[in-house]
């Protein structure tokens, strides 16, 4: 493994603290939250108290200060290797806790920020419905400004922490145009909003994915992040951010699956000696070992890019598309160095290859990513169009 050189001293202690928690706070409950489809309630409390969550968020909140992404790169490094996938605290807190950080109110952040720094209230964003996943323009959901409050109106699907969330930025339509897009905080009692079936996926077992209903849900002026008609800039002000989360998380997973069939094709035999020896199980894995040191190599730039305000959405989109690919090759190739025990439920490796599936869907599809970059690189079919009638 080539070594790594972005980490200082205090984020390697920090990463022994994550650990210790990681084995002691989430490993021994991972089999009972795949079978249940929900993780503890309590697991968010914890990583609270132990200063996990929001870590970006001033003091003044109850926050750390500390806007380092390096710190949580950790806890995402920490909790694959050591919890489960499903355990969503990156979305808490550095996918939906900035919404209210960069584009709330100060009397937003006080009243907001403190209760999901403490884990006391779970965050969600609703942003995907049946009709419009990557597609953010083409949303249904809308708001009617009725003055003194927005009346809220539509569907979402896919929302990660669907159950378990008390507070959902809720991304709605609210005028004609094309990218008149509003955030809105619903509170989980609010009269008409009401959660949908948990929805049974191919993976992630543990993680709560729910559908939500909103009927003529009544969100206070209070309740509304930012301009009501300036959303769409922040979701995609946003979404470099969470793409690189995801590619944090997929390289951390592909280097799990490594480790783990590495010291299966040293023990494992076949013709008298280990799997690992014969030329092909060999070859297999230094291509792997070689193309997940160059990506993490990536990544950890990625990183550095985003603390110092540089990350650009192309750049993002490409470490997604890179990293989730790369994710699903080895997975699929660690589970055949495997053999037959690899499509047995009971060996980690049989549920990391369906918990893998969806990070090339979701944050955006390898397909789309592929656009955003090849329309930085002049290769937008509306620019043509529009040359040609000129």
């Amino acid at each position: 493994m080539t070594p790594r050189t972005i980490f200082d001293p205090e984020h390697e202690i920090f990463r022994t603290s994550v650990r210790k928690f990681f084995q002691t706070r989430a490993a021994p409950n991972v089999p009972r939250w795949r079978q249940e489809g929900v993780v503890d309630r309590a697991i968010f409390e914890d990583a609270g108290a132990h200063g996990l969550l929001l870590m970006w968020a001033p003091e003044d909140y109850g926050g750390a200060g500390v806007d380092d992404m390096r710190y949580e790169q950790i806890i995402q490094e920490e909790n694959y290797l050591h919890g489960d996938p499903g355990l969503c605290l990156t979305l808490h807190s550095r996918v939906v806790g900035p919404y209210i950080g960069h584009h709330g109110s100060e009397e937003q952040k006080q009243r907001w920020l403190p209760p999901a720094i403490s884990g006391e209230k779970i965050l969600a964003v609703a942003m995907s419905e049946p009709a419009a996943g990557s597609d953010l323009a083409g949303m249904r959901s809308h708001a009617e400004d009725r003055g003194d409050h927005w009346l809220l109106n539509g569907a979402k699907t896919y929302i990660s922490n669907g159950l378990l969330a008390d507070l959902i930025v809720v991304a709605a339509r609210t005028g004609a145009a094309k990218h008149e897009i509003g955030l809105f905080v619903v509170e989980a009692d609010m009269p008409g909003f009401s959660r949908g079936r948990k929805l049974d996926k191919l993976g992630l077992d543990a993680q709560d994915t729910a559908e939500m209903f909103f009927s003529d849900v009544v969100v206070p002026k209070q309740n509304v992040l930012g301009d009501p008609r300036a959303g769409f800039r922040y979701l995609a002000q946003a979404l470099a951010v969470e793409r690189l989360q995801i590619a944090i998380g997929s390289i951390a997973h592909a280097q799990v699956a490594f480790s783990l069939t590495l010291d299966f094709v040293k023990e494992r035999e076949a013709f008298g000696r280990p799997v690992g020896t014969f030329q092909s199980p060999r070859f297999r894995l230094a291509r792997m070992r070689a193309e997940i040191d160059a990506l993490q190599s990536h990544i950890d730039h990625c990183v550095m890019l985003a603390n110092a305000g540089a990350l650009s959405a192309e750049v993002a989109s490409g470490a997604k598309l890179l990293t989730t690919e790369l994710e699903g090759r080895v997975i699929d190739d660690c589970l055949q160095l495997h053999g037959g025990a690899g499509y047995m439920e009971e060996y980690r490796i049989a549920r990391m290859y369906r918990d893998a599936r969806v990070t090339r869907i979701f944050g955006g599809t390898s397909e789309i990513m592929a656009e955003i970059i090849g329309r930085k690189l002049g290769l937008d079919e509306r620019q043509f169009v529009r040359a040609a009638k000129a």
